[in-house]
């Protein structure tokens, strides 16, 4: 049966399925990133998981994968296939792209990790149908995909979806990125957890005991998460008024609080649009797997490609 190799690397984790051709999951594995092993070791392990991988298809399914897609954190040039930069795995300039398929003997796709996520989203996921779309990761930080007509623009340098890096706050706390008052410093869940740490004084606390407590009706709490939300809010209209999608889709580890952050949120945008048009502003719908979908996508769209060049005249 034909399939492909989907892969999803994270910073501690990497999530693995082998695809079918209408995207259904033939069998999945996970493994260790081994990150404090170092960089090589990184590298070292994706390329005997990706073997692995496509040894099980051969095995099990006939004929081994026909192409492989990988997503990445970090900074990645997909038209170049390097991995660029990623502070949780300290790799630097990695053709990971060329290196995989010396190894797999097949074509590879290199995505980044949200942009690939948010291409699942758009695609199979939440956004399903919808011809324009923007998914915002809120995690450790605040990163987004731009969705055009069933694929996610990259943009000309790679930087494309970069929303956790709008200044809305000018003058506000510095950002790793060398800005400050971006995005990501207010209304990430690490910022949400920051403040609400401070706020409650208990040095563990997060921002799902935040979400609890907002839920409980803690003044605290609701001052920390509407501080959240009214930053949110704030930058979600910039992109809103620059990409006017028809959908937008807010996944990432703060959008399990549900409602408590969505019932707010709407509010705040409704609050701030004017000419534009407010979105339908939806959960994501994948949850972890959104990677390793997307990264199966890309296998696909990369197949696509090639098979139309082959019958070109």
């Amino acid at each position: 049966m034909r399939h492909v190799i989907a892969l999803d690397v994270g910073g501690t984790g990497m999530k693995a399925a082998l695809a079918g051709p209408g995207g259904e999951v033939l069998h999945r594995a996970r493994r260790a990133t081994g990150r404090a092993q170092g960089p090589d070791a990184v590298v070292a392990g994706i390329l005997d998981f990706a073997a692995e991988l496509r040894a099980y298809g051969a095995e099990h399914f006939g004929t081994p994968a026909s192409a492989a897609g990988v997503a990445v954190p970090g900074i990645v040039d997909e038209a170049h296939g390097v991995a660029v930069y990623a502070a949780n795995l300290g790799w630097r300039d990695v053709p990971l792209r060329a290196l995989l398929a010396e190894r797999l003997g097949v074509p590879v796709a290199l995505g980044h990790d949200v942009r690939t996520g948010g291409l699942a989203e758009g695609r199979v996921g939440a956004g399903r149908g919808a011809d324009r779309f923007l998914f915002v990761a809120l995690g450790t930080g605040i990163a987004g995909a731009i969705g055009v007509d069933g694929r996610v623009e990259a943009g000309a340098h790679g930087f494309a979806g970069e929303i956790g890096h709008i200044v809305v706050r000018p003058g506000g706390a510095p950002c790793p990125c060398g800005q400050h008052g971006c995005l990501e410093r207010f209304a990430s869940a690490a910022a949400v957890s920051e403040a609400w740490a401070a706020a409650c004084g208990d040095p563990g606390a997060d921002a799902a005991d935040c979400a609890k407590a907002v839920d409980s009706g803690a003044p605290k709490a609701r001052a920390v998460w509407q501080q959240a939300v009214d930053a949110l809010a704030d930058g979600l209209v910039t992109a809103l008024t620059l990409l006017d999608p028809r959908i937008l889709i807010i996944g990432g580890g703060l959008a399990e609080a549900g409602e408590t952050l969505f019932t707010p949120l709407r509010e705040a945008i409704r609050q701030r649009v004017t000419f534009q048009k407010q979105p339908s502003l939806v959960p994501a719908a994948l949850g972890d797997s959104a990677g390793c979908l997307g990264a199966g996508l890309l296998a696909w769209d990369l197949l696509a490609s090639t098979d139309r060049m082959e019958v070109t005249p």
